[in-house]
């Protein structure tokens, strides 16, 4: 478990340096940690779920869907920005091997909200949902090893 939390936290060496010290005095406790991203996961799925419900209401049904969906997906990934950190996340989603799958999963999340909110076609926001849908598990492949 602890070789978990340091390659998590970005810190592989066994010695702890001075700025390893000044960071973890500054930052969450491992236990926050992993309740933040649990609230931030279970928030992003319930807004996912919600969203499927509310796909069936006439008229705004899509819309909604839509918007909840991509809510849902936002907050899932930053869940596990409580486990890794803002900065090494952002550092992690813009590597050059994972740079396309992160840029089309966030055009993606964009777009949706564009087709919901700007141009208010229910067709094209169902699109970019199924779009997002392929996009985030491209995304969600990159961090596997050999996966691609």
């Amino acid at each position: 478990m602890d070789k978990l939390k340091r390659v998590l936290s970005g810190r592989d060496a066994e010695e702890p340096s001075g700025l390893a010290e000044v960071i973890d005095a500054t930052s969450l406790s491992w236990g926050t940690r992993m309740k933040g991203f649990v609230a931030c996961f279970a928030i992003g799925c319930l807004c996912s779920v919600l969203g499927s419900c509310l796909l069936w209401i006439p008229r705004k049904g899509l819309v909604l869907f839509a918007v909840f969906y991509t809510l849902g997906n936002i907050s899932s990934i930053g869940s596990t920005m409580f486990l890794m950190g803002p900065v090494k996340q952002l550092k992690r989603m813009f590597e050059p091997t994972r740079l396309i799958a992160t840029i089309v999963m966030l055009l993606c999340l964009i777009l949706t909200l564009c087709s919901a909110f700007w141009w208010r076609k229910a067709g094209l926001a169902l699109l970019f949902c199924i779009l997002q849908f392929f996009a985030m598990a491209w995304y969600s492949i990159s961090f596997i090893p050999y996966a691609r």
